[in-house]
């Protein structure tokens, strides 16, 4: 949520940012104008409420005298039907100023690149030479289907398209990562490890900005005000909501893994084979909470927590800031991760790092105490590190080999019981 003061006092700086997310600006001026009104409605019924007191005390003076309080009453009872009118227009405006502002999206950081879409975001890094093939590589869903690994015809068959079954040491490989990226934030990296619920309620989809614009990217539970998350971030973010933190004891860093779930609403056509855009898939996600002053470089910490990862898969990637048009609601700044997948001659997303500044905290009432006893709204960083069923698809196809076995990483053969390479089995 943004600061309806900063709006009235930068007017046009905010609308020319939010333009440039694709807000149009009409919207901005509408809400201002909505927002003058309240503001005029609220001074006019104050002033009859002051009224109403003076009055009141009057009538009991009078009363005391035994004096004639038939006008005053009179004149209070007008007074009251005005202030009526009045505080119903206040829930109306009030209403109609917390829809608009409740679909704003966060303001972007100075630094963040303009642009409309992800073709205008900007290159900041790149790690690791692709692997060239002395043969033409696979698809990752068609070398998981041939080593007896991944079945997408049986998901299909029992949930439907874009759901899979892993199977034998295709299950090892998901929870080998997942486990190795735990540990690595945990016991390399500082955080705290969390179990979240994998059901959170509609506030909690608010908090995050998630709710109301998403509605149509999540799976609801029907009949309920229950949804099931799309990212750990949603329960990870909401642990402290309605909270009052001490800045002492900030930042505070949280890891979990969990699965998410997303209808992909709008991605027909997209990446309908493989593990890239699934229903259902296991991430890692990492969330911090800290103060005003240290959030952009928490985020650079945050984003070099997911390169180690990749680095340590020894899997090629790029680092690239996004465009303001390509950001995502919530954030003020991201930097997103890519990585090399050989098949597609191209990098694709594989961690989403960023920093949303007090955006979420507004709406999720997260604030902290300095040390002069001031409250202050935290700021929220959320990444992925990584997201577990695209690290495989990148592994299968980084390492894949001429006879069409895998190679396991170095890094993951303890967590694979030694195991390092899979095979198809006869």
């Amino acid at each position: 949520m943004l600061d309806i003061k900063k709006i009235r006092q930068n007017f046009q700086e905010v609308q020319k940012s939010l333009e440039s997310r694709g807000v149009v600006g009409e919207t901005l001026t509408s809400f201002l104008n909505m927002d003058q009104e309240r503001r005029e409605l609220l001074v006019k019924t104050e002033e009859l409420k002051k009224i109403r007191n003076i009055v009141s005390n009057d009538i009991s003076l009078l009363k005391k005298e035994k004096k004639d309080v038939n006008n005053k009453i009179s004149e209070m009872k007008t007074v009251g039907k005005q202030i009526k009118v009045l505080d119903e227009k206040l829930v109306v405006i009030s209403e109609k100023i917390k829809q608009t502002a409740s679909i704003l999206p966060n303001l972007p950081d100075k630094s963040v690149p303009i642009g409309q879409d992800e073709s205008q975001n900007i290159e900041v890094h790149r790690w690791g030479t692709p692997k060239s093939f002395e043969f033409t590589p696979k698809p990752h869903w068609e070398i998981g289907e041939n080593l007896g690994i991944l079945d997408f015809e049986r998901g299909a068959k029992v949930s439907g398209s874009r759901f899979v079954y892993y199977k034998g040491l295709g299950a090892r490989l998901e929870r080998a990562l997942y486990n190795f990226m735990l540990d690595q934030h945990i016991y390399e990296q500082g955080y705290t490890e969390i179990i979240p619920p994998y059901i959170v309620n509609s506030n909690s989809m608010f908090g995050t900005g998630q709710f109301p614009k998403f509605k149509e990217d999540v799976f609801q539970l029907e009949n309920t005000d229950l949804t099931l998350i799309p990212t750990a971030e949603v329960p990870l973010t909401n642990y402290y909501s309605n909270e009052i933190l001490e800045q002492k004891n900030l930042p505070i860093y949280f890891t979990a893994l969990s699965p998410s779930f997303r209808s992909e609403a709008g991605s027909a056509g997209r990446d309908t084979r493989g593990l890239i855009r699934l229903h259902q898939f296991n991430k890692v996600e990492m969330v911090k909470f800290c103060d005003q002053t240290h959030s952009y470089e928490e985020l650079e910490k945050m984003v070099l927590n997911a390169e180690d990862i990749l680095e340590k898969l020894e899997l090629p990637y790029r680092r690239i800031v996004l465009c303001t048009g390509d950001m995502g609601f919530s954030a003020a700044k991201t930097y997103d991760l890519e990585v090399w997948i050989p098949a597609q001659n191209t990098y694709r997303e594989i961690s989403s790092c960023s920093n949303c500044e007090d955006f979420q905290a507004r709406r999720a009432m997260i604030r902290y105490r300095d040390l002069d006893d001031n409250l202050h709204y935290a700021h929220t960083l959320n990444g992925s590190g990584l997201a577990v069923g695209r690290t495989v698809a990148a592994i299968l196809e980084n390492y894949q080999n001429k006879d069409g076995s895998v190679s396991i990483p170095k890094i993951l053969i303890p967590y694979m019981g030694g195991q390092n390479v899979i095979k198809k089995i006869n």
